[in-house]
């Protein structure tokens, strides 16, 4: 087999110790060494709290609870995120209640904003991103030498299709204008799967899939009940079966076909060994669609408006994206459509367990 991820099913009332469970059959104690420094990239896809955006409070708690027992000091743990030109990584944490369990575990949390940057030199292999910041690749001075956990949640993306551990490095490795890369998104994440075996000594995915995220993602979807969690070493493996159990071919999706192709993990459910409960479809598959923000995104860069992109899009006139966007997604989506399904949510077991979350870290 080339790669082995685990499968756990999950309810509100184990999802911690499944989580601790599912990393330890995805082989966690083989491929994170607790002597070394290790960070743990959460997800942030909203400031505001929205089910299935962004990591759960659960996921982290787990995750903790899985590296701890596996030998890692809490003081080796470090936890972060990035901001984009729509969310803030500081109150996104308080809001997605984060903050909680992270303190419950003495893991300290680290805003990408407030660290150093450095250039690095990936010597020709990202050709992509190259030509995309000609001025150079910067990356966290925090990154290179440490072992990184990724901590995605279940779900589709209109950019991508699917998104999950390969996607999740897309907001720590590049800075607040990578969404410039939105042209080529495909081609920049098999090329952050380079940079990443360039700066890490190991990585390891969990992606939570307790209640995913149906339709036009990464913010605006129906949350669907699933119940399943997912590790491993392979971020390309652990992505495909994160695609199965939303009833997706993986090989169907660019990025992971692309990344297969050039030997960076796999992509072939045939040859990935599915450990402890087993790959199982849903029972209506989940469809891909772009919000409104998404489509016109794509309108500008790719489509019919693409000879505006330039004064739109590179021009000191950008402003004007990240406001459309606010207005969008909270003055308008949210209010209307959004905040019925979160109460929905709220009613749920799992809302009930979210609110435990929200309630420790002082939401």
């Amino acid at each position: 087999m080339g790669a082995t991820v685990a499968v756990v099913r999950t309810s509100p009332r184990s999802v911690v110790d499944d989580t601790v469970r599912c990393m330890e059959l995805g082989g966690v104690a083989e491929v994170l060494d607790p002597a070394l420094s290790t960070l743990l990239k959460l997800n942030l896809s909203w400031t505001r709290f929205y089910p299935a955006c962004s990591t759960w409070p659960w996921q982290i708690d787990g995750v903790l609870r899985g590296l701890k027992r596996a030998g890692h000091a809490p003081d080796r743990l470090l936890a972060v995120e990035n901001s984009t030109v729509v969310t803030d990584p500081v109150e996104g944490a308080r809001r997605n209640a984060w903050t909680g369990p992270l303190q419950r575990h003495g893991v300290s949390y680290q805003p990408l904003t407030e660290v150093e940057w450095e250039r690095a030199d990936f010597g020709g292999e990202t050709p992509v991103l190259d030509r995309i910041f000609p001025d150079g690749i910067w990356v966290p001075s925090i990154y290179p030498g440490r072992q990184i956990v990724h901590l995605p949640t279940l779900k589709t993306h209109g950019h991508t299709v699917t998104t999950g551990a390969v996607k999740n490095a897309f907001g720590g490795l590049l800075r607040e204008e990578r969404h410039h890369c939105h042209k080529h998104i495909h081609e920049v994440l098999v090329e952050l799967l380079v940079m990443q075996r360039k700066l890490h000594p190991a990585q390891f995915s969990v992606i939570d899939g307790s209640v995913a995220g149906d339709g036009a993602g990464p913010r605006t979807m129906k949350p669907r009940l699933r119940e399943r969690l997912i590790a491993g070493a392979d971020p390309v493996a652990v992505d495909a079966v994160g695609a199965a159990l939303m009833g997706i071919d993986p090989v169907t999706v660019p990025y992971l076909a692309m990344a297969a192709e050039r030997g960076l993990g796999c992509a072939d459910l045939a040859d990935i060994e599915v450990v402890g409960d087993g790959l199982d479809a849903p029972a209506r598959p989940f469809t891909t669609k772009r919000s409104l923000v998404i489509t016109g995104d794509q309108l500008l860069r790719k489509g019919a408006l693409r000879f505006l992109e330039g004064p739109a899009l590179h021009s000191p006139l950008f402003f004007w994206a990240p406001l459309a966007s606010n207005l969008y997604h909270d003055g308008l989506w949210y209010p209307l459509v959004g905040a019925l399904r979160a109460a929905r949510f709220r009613r749920s077991a799992w809302g009930r367990l979210h609110q435990v979350y929200r309630h420790e870290s002082g939401g």
